[in-house]
């Protein structure tokens, strides 16, 4: 039996072949684990990426509507960002709320680490459950023409399971989410 812990991966040569603010590209040659040489592309990215689910007090959510250049598509989605690699990440989580929604919040649980495609990138991902809501007013950067929607937590679950809602980091942190507030209310009982 193979230790899952040893990289049977080994790195002959990498050469960065493209970098811009938030990502770089590189370029590998490898020996896979079968033994037989290739290549690897690896985009990594500058910042983690940070999701927040907030949760008012009658149970609703708020997602964020955009046109997402790179699929083509309008997405509906969890408020999110990218948290530079030095700064917290629940400071990036507080920043990136009250950007995309104007909401900060009193309570906050970090709920999941995840890797976004881990097949091509080693970009890591946090979902925050931001809890005991204050309104306030929004402060979108120059890149976003977003759309805030509300909706009750129900509806987002649906939304996830009907795939109106497809980003990965929106669809892992509404499941888990649901998980644990649903285990919450059960204990409460």
């Amino acid at each position: 039996m193979k230790d899952e812990h040893i990289n049977p991966w080994k790195t002959l040569s990498s050469e960065q072949v493209y970098s811009n603010p938030w990502i770089s590209v590189r370029h590998e040659q490898v020996i896979n684990p079968g033994g037989g040489q290739g290549i690897y592309g690896v985009v990594s990215f500058k910042n983690k990426a940070i999701g927040i689910i907030p949760i008012d007090s009658e149970g609703n959510t708020y997602l964020i509507g955009q046109y997402r250049y790179t699929v083509n598509e309008y997405s509906w989605e969890i408020p999110m960002g990218g948290g530079p690699v030095e700064i917290d990440i629940l400071e990036s989580a507080k920043r990136e709320l009250k950007e995309e929604t104007g909401y900060t919040a009193q309570r906050w649980t970090n709920i999941a680490r995840l890797h976004t495609s881990n097949s091509v990138t080693d970009e890591e991902g946090f979902v925050f459950l931001a809890e005991d809501l204050i309104a306030g007013e929004t402060e979108f950067e120059e890149t976003e023409d977003l759309k805030i929607k509300k909706v009750s937590f129900a509806e987002a679950v649906r939304m996830v399971m009907d795939n109106e809602i497809t980003d990965c980091i929106s669809v892992a942190g509404i499941l888990k989410a649901d998980k644990i507030l649903r285990d919450r209310k059960r204990s409460t009982l």
